[in-house]
């Protein structure tokens, strides 16, 4: 924590002066209480509840002036907050490999029901869209709140051949940023072009968009879930350079055989190895985080926790006005309780 104007907090050297200069008005009223004659009297004046709790009340006040003082220099915490996040995009690998069942009941089936249950407990203004790949991408589902509408783009998967990660991962910015005429082709044999043609076929002009600091943009991110390597399409060390200029996130997930495993797929036999290593480069290019999921269980808890990520959000926020309410209710209880027990305000 940290404070906006710290000079204030020299105010708080009034608090012990006021300490010392309530123990010298009990200290006083002790004395005058012996020049009484009845016993009965000097009892009353010194209030009919205990000794202890004739000091509470004072004790609160003095608490409520403190939380005053420290909210009058502005300080400043690190907060948990929701999130200002609005869009979500699910890049979701359907290559041949999901086949395979080592992640019960199949990888495939498995990441569809662990991203089913993830839309389902984010909340309803969160907007989520669906990248599926294999050898290419291709939006399943642009950007919605209609959860029934994702979960029907999620059933319809197919499985295909190869694994473009990098596509994926291009693919999912060009949804986020229509405008920036973001184009696959020139990507994938590397020109540059100052005109190009957008994913969705739409002739637009390239927009120059100024680089920013990896993961500064939080109105949206991009779960990206695999089983493999790239095999086919753009770099994907490449496209996540082009996501962390954005300051978009990407966070990874692995899920199957970090080892390497032979899957048949329509009469073919393929080695399939799950590249950690990219996977990782990726998360940590744009500020994000790998997970990785070696089981369906495993999946549904990463899914959670990239629920409780997205959703919420730590941040700088002045509390002043906490320390206010707070020193205002400690303000209250301290008169009340003074009234409840002795008829009096302090």
């Amino acid at each position: 924590m940290h404070f906006l104007w710290p000079q204030n907090l020299w105010l708080l050297l009034a608090l012990p002066v006021l300490v010392v200069l309530y123990l010298w008005l009990m200290r006083r009223k002790k004395k005058l209480a012996v020049r009484y004659a009845s016993l009965s009297i000097v009892k009353e004046a010194m209030g009919t509840g205990p000794q202890l709790r004739r000091h509470i009340p004072p004790a609160l006040f003095l608490l409520a002036l403190a939380a005053m003082l420290v909210a009058a220099s502005r300080p400043v915490a690190v907060v948990t907050l929701p999130s200002n996040q609005q869009t979500i995009i699910l890049a979701m690998d359907v290559s041949g490999s999901m086949r395979a069942t080592d992640v019960l009941p199949s990888r495939l089936v498995a990441a569809q029901n662990a991203a089913k249950a993830f839309i389902t407990e984010l909340p309803r203004n969160v907007k989520v869209g669906i990248v599926a790949f294999a050898g290419s991408a291709q939006v399943a589902q642009l950007p919605t709140v209609n959860r029934e509408d994702l979960v029907t783009a999620i059933d319809r998967f197919q499985l295909q051949r190869a694994t473009a990660t990098g596509n994926a991962i291009v693919i999912s910015l060009a949804t986020l940023f229509p405008d920036d005429g973001i184009d696959l082709q020139s990507l994938q044999t590397g020109r540059e072009r100052q005109k190009g043609f957008a994913i969705d076929g739409e002739k637009k002009e390239k927009k120059e968009r100024p680089p920013v600091a990896p993961g500064s943009y939080n109105s949206a991110a991009i779960i990206m879930l695999t089983d493999g390597q790239r095999t086919t399409g753009v770099d994907p060390i490449e496209a996540a350079k082009l996501a962390a200029d954005r300051g978009v996130r990407v966070y990874t997930v692995g899920i199957g055989t970090v080892d390497g495993e032979t899957i048949g797929f329509e009469g073919w036999s393929m080695r399939v190895r799950l590249d950690e290593e990219t996977l990782k480069s990726i998360a940590q290019k744009t500020s994000a985080e790998y997970f990785y999921a070696g089981t369906a269980q495993d999946l549904k808890k990463v899914y959670e926790a990239l629920s409780s990520k997205l959703t919420v959000e730590k941040k700088e926020t002045e509390v002043s006005a906490l320390l206010a309410l707070a020193a205002a209710a400690l303000a209250l209880l301290s008169a009340g309780l003074s009234v409840l027990w002795f008829n009096r305000i302090l």
